[in-house]
């Protein structure tokens, strides 16, 4: 039987953990999703399971490999970032894998900025909003500062993507990607480490800087295939874009979170920048990458709860609502929807449309932070918000000037990991088309014309 040519990703989410398989002309001809069970640290906060993790690394890819009529040639990964696994001499685990979200000593935090040159200067020159235990780098002087004598046996500290790579090679090694995302470990002024990183002579844990392309040989349970050296999710999630398009474009990533990412603004990160939440990422090329959050995914799914049971409807209801373009006339502005009174709207669409309109003007605001000095032709919206007709009609309208699109890309981050390894595994070009675009025209020209 013929067998096909594919990549494998291995796509490790915080819910979800997942394997595709893509063609040669990136289609996913196999997938799997599998929620693996948490565990807990020695202070009692959840975590990660590493032991499941790597067994469900080893199954999924041997299992892979017995697929009839495909032909395992490499792998690479995608994982969140701000995690970091601490190996010893023999490649295994010295600690549990902490959750980014376990508190942070204060008084902690405050020596290592006091020592470093002060709060404002230290987030802006590494590019990472203070975030405790979501920068990685002040878990790993969390550690050196709290158990030295652990930290001693630390031979490296790999950040996720990287272990699971390691894995599979037995080869340690860092990836820019995943150093240039809040981890306030990267100088992004002089490109290298940050001073207080020589400083507390923590290189020494760091292990090699391998490009995103490059391979190394891996192995799992008997078989062989090149293997990349992983990703952080949120910049494998642009490699798509950054490979279709050439002219200056903002991705607009929605979920839980909403991200805005600007590829084409490398412009330092001010002080009034960082107070607002936005940061910079290093993309696969390790450019900087202007970047913006809002937790509007969440706020929408707790808003839109408040709604429907006010008005007696189930959640769902409101999955596909289309927009109604005179309700504009009807939406208040500057406000926050949460402290909104909903006995003062004459039905349950237009609460709705109220709580898009607070959700899409937060993000305008949010967005054009990015925006700010290296303005674009094209906003890309992709995930959630991008099937929701309300928040891009809305979106348009705001965004004057400037063409707004939904974007679908399948399993973006894990297709962004693979085409990361493009030039190794394949000869074949490019597919043309490898996202979906929708355009949104402004519908207050519509209407107005």
């Amino acid at each position: 039987m013929h067998s096909i040519p594919v990549i494998a990703v291995l796509d490790i989410g915080k819910t979800n953990k997942k394997l595709f398989l893509f063609d040669e002309s990136y289609r996913v001809v196999h997938e799997k999703s599998v929620r693996l069970p948490e565990t807990a640290d020695e202070d009692g906060d959840t975590c990660e399971f590493i032991h499941s993790l790597r067994d469900f690394v080893h199954a999924s890819l041997e299992e892979a490999m017995a697929l009839p009529g495909v032909d395992v040639r490499a792998v690479n990964i995608s994982a969140y970032g701000a995690s970091f696994v601490y190996i010893g001499d023999d490649g295994r685990p010295l600690t549990p894998l902490y959750n980014y979200l376990k508190p942070y000593p204060e008084a902690l935090r405050e020596r290592l900025y006091t020592q470093y040159g002060g709060k404002a200067a230290f987030s802006r020159q590494t590019a990472s909003p203070a975030l405790d235990s979501l920068n990685s780098g002040l878990q790993l002087y969390r550690l050196l500062a709290e158990r030295p004598a652990l930290f001693d046996q630390v031979k490296y500290a790999l950040h996720l993507p990287q272990y699971v790579s390691c894995l599979l090679t037995g080869m340690p090694c860092t990836d820019i990607t995943s150093l240039g995302c809040h981890t306030a470990l990267w100088d992004f002024e002089k490109k290298d480490y940050h001073d207080w990183v020589h400083g507390e002579q923590l290189t020494r844990v760091m292990a090699p800087l391998r490009e995103a392309g490059e391979v190394m040989n891996g192995r799992s349970g008997g078989n062989e295939f090149l293997t990349g050296p992983g990703l952080h999710d949120s910049s494998a999630a642009l490699i798509p874009y950054l490979m279709q398009f050439r002219e200056p474009f903002a991705l607009i990533s929605t979920g839980t979170w909403c991200i805005s990412l600007n590829p084409f603004n490398s412009t330092p990160l001010t002080a009034e920048e960082l107070e607002q939440d936005c940061l910079c990422y290093l993309s696969y090329d390790a450019r900087p990458v202007k970047a913006s959050r809002l937790f509007s995914g969440f706020v929408h799914e707790r808003e839109l709860a408040r709604i429907a049971a006010h008005f007696n409807q189930q959640p769902a209801h409101y999955q596909w609502v289309s927009f109604v373009p005179q309700l504009m006339e009807r939406m208040e502005a500057g406000g926050d929807f949460a402290t909104r009174d909903l006995t003062r709207f004459r039905s349950d669409i237009q609460a709705y449309h109220q709580l898009i309109y607070d959700l899409v003007t937060a993000q305008y605001h949010s967005t054009s932070l990015v925006l700010k000095g290296a303005p674009v032709s094209k906003i890309f919206v992709d995930g959630g918000f991008g099937k929701n007709d309300v928040f891009m009609q809305m979106l348009a309208a705001q965004f004057r000037g400037v063409a707004v699109y939904a974007a679908t890309v399948p399993q973006a981050t894990a297709l962004g990991a693979a085409l990361a390894l493009h030039n190794a595994w394949q000869q074949g070009p490019l597919p043309e088309k490898l996202i979906e675009l929708t355009f949104y025209p402004d519908p207050c020209t519509e209407i107005l014309g």
